[in-house]
């Protein structure tokens, strides 16, 4: 009886030592918890005991408790009562951490563009939500449904613990599947994660077609106008070669990690690192830079509401991605590095914009040739990454055609999109190390005859 009452003791001691060295650590931990939690709740409409089993299991995350406050729509999570911090989550605009020196800002009086269409349901995807269920030629269904069904779990088994997968050949949503044993299915906005910088490359893309922005003019940031960052270019900024010094460590106390759970302004904090570099010599993955692009396209409108309202006008809404949304930080900012959350219908969606080079049912979304610049390698990256998008080139999927590109996120997020096979694949999940894309992609490009004329060059 005494041994069994101290093993609580010790693991309890154990826990006290780990915090108090760790400790700075714990505000990544609870930040990140409360964060997942809010959003997993409050945008997501997932139950909390759901989250915290797949969303907050890892780590010293695991380890956090929240509580939630439904009436306020907000949660504090801390660890063991230590490190809390607070999500709050505002109509619209999603959930955004408060902490003692935020500074909120109010977004109250900001509204989004209302979603018009009430019978989507009725529509084939992408114009509307109905799958295509015709005979398509040299497609074999049966073996395609073996291949979603290797890509989830058993039932009672988290491995693989993929979320949903959506397929689109075609332009037409010939499959997809939902992990049902944890509730998730078709309505449910799961996180993107980085594949947000995607979309971010789009709202830049966008700019520079209404002649905003200039895409090799120096960056409008007034700040570094007196130094040797002035010379940095948004498309430096967009294939992740501006020089500037950046850590994107996501397992320490980080750039990253510090702008993301701890700091209010994720552009200002972003923006005030020194080069280290010159601009396109070095190719270092920054979701700072995501930011930074972020807060130049705010500093594009006149005021917030035209700002938050832009990737809804002419993007979201324009394509029918309804469930989007993408989430501010507490001064306000788009947090297009990381924050954003949407069904797995819509990130395919935006996905058959790029594979349609922008168009969408004759209107041109993006700036003719954009799409070809978005997949062109950043020179010093290897051919492994694009403008905000990751490549093939470097066969790091070698079952997929070269000119493969896709969005990708944290926890294994990715919307794959395969010209030469007329094919957006989407894998959401929770999370990546036990799952693997390319047997992935191999199984399910198997599964179609492509004519020669399809066939990657």
């Amino acid at each position: 009886m005494r041994k069994k009452l101290w093993i609580p003791l010790v693991a309890g001691i154990v826990l006290f030592v780990i915090a108090i060295s760790q400790y700075p650590k714990l505000y990544v931990a609870t930040g990140y918890g409360a964060k997942c939690m809010a959003t997993g709740i409050f945008v997501a409409g997932r139950e909390a005991r759901n989250i915290q089993e797949n969303d907050l299991d890892y780590s010293f995350v695991k380890y956090t408790n929240s509580k939630i406050n439904y009436t306020e729509k907000s949660v504090i999570t801390s660890f063991y009562g230590l490190a809390a911090q607070k999500a709050v989550y505002r109509e619209g605009y999603g959930c955004y951490l408060a902490g003692e020196s935020s500074g909120n800002v109010s977004m109250s009086g900001h509204s989004l563009p209302s979603v018009t269409d009430e019978q989507s349901w009725k529509k084939l995807w992408p114009e509307g939500d109905a799958k295509f269920d015709s005979i398509i030629p040299g497609l074999d269904l049966n073996k395609l449904q073996v291949a979603l069904d290797n890509a989830f779990d058993l039932p009672g088994i988290k491995e693989k613990r993929t979320a949903a997968i959506v397929i689109a050949y075609k332009g037409k949503l010939v499959a997809e599947q939902y992990w049902k044993e944890q509730s998730i299915n078709a309505e449910t906005r799961l996180a993107g994660w980085s594949m947000n910088k995607s979309i971010v490359n789009a709202m830049v893309g966008i700019l520079v077609k209404d002649g905003k922005l200039a895409l090799h003019a120096s960056a409008p940031v007034v700040e570094w106008l007196k130094d040797n960052r002035k010379d940095i270019t948004i498309s430096d900024l967009l294939q992740m070669s501006s020089g500037l010094k950046w850590n994107e460590d996501y397992g320490d106390i980080s750039d990253v990690t510090t702008m993301l759970y701890r700091e209010p302004d994720s552009y200002r904090f972003a923006i005030g690192f020194p080069a280290e570099k010159q601009p396109g010599a070095l190719w270092k993955y920054s979701s700072g830079t995501a930011n930074i692009l972020s807060g130049i396209v705010r500093r594009a409108f006149n005021n917030d509401q035209q700002y938050i309202s832009f990737p809804y006008t002419r993007i979201f809404r324009k394509i029918g991605m309804n469930s989007m949304i993408m989430e501010a930080d507490a001064s306000g900012n788009l947090v297009g590095s990381s924050f954003g959350y949407a069904t797995a219908r819509d990130w395919a969606r935006f996905g058959q914009l790029f594979l349609q080079n922008g168009v969408w049912q004759g209107d041109s979304i993006l700036p003719r040739g954009w799409v070809d610049y978005s997949r062109t390698p950043a020179k010093a990256s290897n051919g492994v990454y694009g403008a905000c998008f990751w490549l093939n080139r470097s066969k790091s999927l070698p079952a997929a055609p070269d000119d493969l590109y896709a969005c990708e996120g944290h926890r294994g997020q990715r919307v794959f999109i395969l010209p030469s096979r007329n094919l957006v694949i989407v894998r959401l999940g929770f999370a990546e190390d036990k799952f693997n894309h390319n047997e992935f992609i191999k199984a399910v490009l198997a599964t179609f005859k492509m004519p020669s004329q399809e066939l990657p060059r």
